[in-house]
């Protein structure tokens, strides 16, 4: 048996319109867009730009976000394309499923895990360095060790996820409905956030717009970028180097916006929705990060702004604290919702993995009355509920960012698989410029891959390692691919 026998275009759809596995069609275009607020504007929007500004771009960190939008925007035209043409549930595993093979599609799927599990655990904890912190502006006090980056049991984090598992068990429209409750009030307190700092903006703490660039003694041993290690480059930050690095930096802000693909199965028009949903939430939310990062950056001098709170502590400086309380609010809706969509993309990569035996079928079961996969939900939320009570996360983040971006590159490279071996299927939407735009945004995730230290890149192929052994332990040989007949489902 192959392992790099494909799954059809045809067989992914079939196995999406009926059975009792099938998902309920009920988003529209518009539920997709807010979901995909919903999950890219969180922590990036409160603490990166003033991370960013401060210690490697000055005020051009708004330039960071833009080269960091372009470059995930590469890879959403691709998404797009395949979320328009292969409509399931599944996202860049189904996509790697129809065109590379199944051994690569299972390590995508794994990848995700990453991305997802992890993302949301990380999401969860900081969501309970907010709470904690609105709730001692009204004099309650969490104690230490239950709440917060030190707690030895992060309760308040374990919460919110238990919480938002029960959301998603309940339907899809109701998420849908949650979630833009959600965005609507972090959407407010950002649109606040610019209107209000807009009133403080000094235009003398824009200059130098691009600060002159200077070298730095750079990290060593593991804590090393890979692009240091492999090519002796020079640690460098401000400048136009500056700016690239901030974008590698930044790009933590813009994960997220690949989840709404994977609700394909649960969308009424996905050919037309899909691509709307994908392209307008990166659109909406790359201005937003611009036009708050210009504000911040000139209301407060990039070498004197806070890395931990930016925005607060810009307010607070100017005269007017009672924002940062507001600010708060919009951090723990805006983190509420990215929380909830990563376990819900999470959920429909696995319940696909499942459906195709990779993972015990048993697990894809849906909910009779709520049509949602509950039982690879539940499981999901309990996991992502322990992960976040119980491991500190911050040294492992960013293996986030290397999984998301591993993904962007196989999708990347799938498209213009997909055009060569099956150029008669229909495409509701066409990646523009194939194969020179997925070959940028191959070029593009690669470089923000070499940024991350080498400590990141050998706990991802640990993690890589690990998948490989549970494929050919587990799902290599009870693969639907690999047999004729269709087991039965068990209850």
């Amino acid at each position: 048996m192959s392992v790099f026998r494909t799954k059809t275009v045809e067989q992914s759809i079939q196995d999406a319109e009926g059975g009792e596995h099938r998902l309920k069609r009920t988003l529209s275009a518009l539920d997709l867009t807010v979901f995909g607020i919903g999950v890219i504007v969180g922590t990036g929007i409160f603490v990166l730009t003033g991370v960013a500004a401060r210690n490697t771009a000055g005020p051009a960190v708004a330039l960071s976000f833009v080269v960091a939008g372009i470059a995930c925007a590469l890879a959403a035209l691709c998404y797009a394309e395949f979320a328009s043409t292969v409509p399931v549930a599944g996202s860049a595993y189904t996509f790697a499923y129809a065109t590379i093979g199944e051994f690569p599609a299972w390590i995508i799927g794994w990848d995700l895990m990453l991305e997802m599990a992890l993302g949301a655990a990380v999401v969860a904890s900081g969501w309970s360095g907010y709470l904690t912190s609105l709730l001692k502006n009204f004099g309650i006090d969490l104690p230490a060790s239950l709440a917060g980056d030190a707690a030895v049991v992060n309760v308040p984090a374990a919460l919110i996820v238990l919480a938002l598992t029960g959301v998603l068990v309940a339907g899809i429209k109701l998420s849908a409905r949650f979630n833009a409750t959600m965005v609507a009030i972090k959407m407010a307190v950002v649109l606040l956030v610019i209107v209000a700092g807009l009133f403080y903006v000094k235009g003398a703490n824009y200059q130098p717009f691009i600060p002159p660039s200077h070298a730095v003694e750079g990290k060593g041993g593991l804590a090393a970028p890979l692009i240091q290690v492999l090519f002796g480059v020079q640690p460098a930050v401000f400048g136009v180097f500056g700016i690239f690095t901030g974008a590698a930096l930044v790009f933590f802000a813009y994960i997220g916006f690949d989840v709404v693909a994977t609700a394909a199965e649960e969308t009424r028009r996905p050919q037309r929705d899909l691509p709307i949903g994908i392209i307008a939430s990166l659109a909406v939310c790359t201005i937003l990060y611009v036009v708050v990062s210009l504000v911040v950056v000139g209301m407060q001098h990039y070498s004197s702004l806070s890395v931990s709170a930016p925005l607060a502590d810009a307010f607070r400086a100017v005269g007017a604290p009672w924002l940062a309380t507001l600010i708060s609010v919009g951090g723990i809706a805006g983190l509420t919702t990215v929380v909830m969509i990563l376990m819900l993309g999470q959920s429909r990569v696995l319940f696909a993995m499942c459906r195709d035996n990779l993972l015990p079928r048993s697990l894809a079961r849906v909910h009779d009355r709520f049509r949602t996969p509950y039982r690879i939900t539940i499981v999901i939320g309990v996991v992502t509920a322990l992960l976040a009570a119980f491991i500190p996360l911050a040294a492992i983040a960013e293996l986030v960012n290397i999984g998301t971006l591993f993904a962007f590159v196989v999708v990347s490279i799938a498209v213009i698989i997909l055009r060569r071996t099956r150029p008669e299927l229909p495409r509701a939407f066409r990646t523009p410029w194939v194969p020179f735009v997925p070959v940028l945004a191959v070029l593009s995730c690669v470089y923000l891959m070499l940024n991350l230290p080498v400590e990141t890149w050998l706990r991802f192929l640990v993690w890589m390692v690990i998948g490989a052994g549970v494929y050919f332990g587990y799902g290599r040989r009870r693969s639907r691919v690999s047999v004729t007949e269709e087991p039965v489902l068990e209850n």
